[in-house]
């Protein structure tokens, strides 16, 4: 028989109305009854109706998460985070997909506010005058994404580019190609914005061979341009494309990373299983979701007094096998 309210009255010795103000509103309790109260629902495993705390409260103990894009594995671990953290802290979380279609966000946000304490945006790709509409009825945190004074947790996109392309030089490479992910995206520019300052501190010839789909397919349509500009390596904007990339290079007959090497960014669990394991820049995917829920737990908590908020977690890059030195002679491969 589930434990009630009546049970951890008797067991703490005060009435069920004390037991309910220690549970939801602890600040409003002696500290010595309320640390009365807190043992006897933990001794006897007593777990709040969240319903009924809501109506006390006005707290749902749900959180809103949107993503542009769930087949993407960096965004499944993000969830993975996002859902660690919101489980810990007693909520839940209601999961929204744009398949990267920047127009759905705001719908989806205004859609979810309503049914939600906080709203988590993972990546988006509106524009910051749409973004500046989201959140007039709901307490937002934006992830992976900086807009304004938004309060944000991101990570350090220039400094892993700037990793990866000092890693390709150090093996000799100067004419290195970078496939861009899409226009709207917040991280590509901030990569594109590390590789150039790196490139030219460098005296790198940074090729930019256009912006392509995030997914496989985009690392397949670029591959080819990236045999035909003559660069010994190449970096795609997330693991996705970079194993879009390998699979046509194979294709051709081109050898990974003797004729030619080939770097991502994330470090999705596929990039370590792919042969060649894949060279790639680590991002703290499950870190950062717990980081912003963190965050955004903190600032309903605090209210209007929480001010402007920004953490920025750093990346790593991990070297594997498709990166080598460079080649004497240009990359040759089929004409397939």
């Amino acid at each position: 028989m589930a434990t009630t309210i009546r049970d951890v009255a008797r067991a703490a010795g005060v009435s069920q109305a004390t037991v309910s103000r220690a549970l939801s509103m602890p600040e409003l309790v002696r500290a010595d009854t309320r640390a009365r109260v807190e043992a006897a629902a933990r001794e006897l495993g007593y777990r709040p109706n969240r319903a009924a705390r809501g109506l006390i409260t006005g707290r749902t103990g749900n959180l809103g998460l949107i993503v542009p894009d769930l087949a993407n594995p960096f965004f499944a671990s993000v969830v993975k985070g996002v859902q660690a953290a919101a489980r810990a802290a007693d909520h839940s979380v209601f999961i929204a997909d744009t398949d990267e279609e920047a127009g759905a966000e705001v719908d989806l946000s205004r859609a979810l506010s309503k049914q939600v304490d906080g709203l988590i945006l993972c990546s988006p790709r509106a524009p910051d005058e749409e973004l500046a509409a989201v959140g007039s009825d709901t307490t937002v945190v934006l992830m992976n994404r900086m807009a304004g004074e938004r309060p944000s947790v991101t990570v350090d996109n220039a400094d892993g580019m700037r990793q990866a392309l000092e890693h390709l030089v150090a093996l000799g490479h100067r004419r290195i190609a970078f496939v861009a992910g899409p226009r709207t995206s917040w991280s590509n520019a901030q990569r594109e914005t590390g590789l150039r300052g790196t490139a030219e501190a460098g005296g790198v010839d940074l090729v930019h061979l256009g912006h392509f789909p995030p997914q496989f397919e985009g690392g397949v349509a670029a591959a080819d341009l990236a045999v035909a500009s003559g660069a010994t390596a190449v970096i795609g904007y997330n693991d996705l494309v970079a194993l879009g990339l390998l699979s046509r290079l194979g294709a051709r007959g081109i050898p990974v990373p003797d004729a030619i090497s080939v770097v991502g960014c994330d470090d999705i669990g596929m990039s370590a299983m792919n042969h060649p394991a894949l060279t790639t820049v680590s991002v703290p995917k499950r870190s950062a979701g717990r980081a912003t829920v963190g965050l955004l737990l903190s600032m309903l908590d605090a209210g209007a007094e929480a001010g402007p908020v920004h953490r920025e977690l750093p990346t790593q890059l991990i070297v594997r096998d498709t990166t080598t030195v460079a080649p004497v002679s240009p990359t040759k491969g089929s004409t397939r």
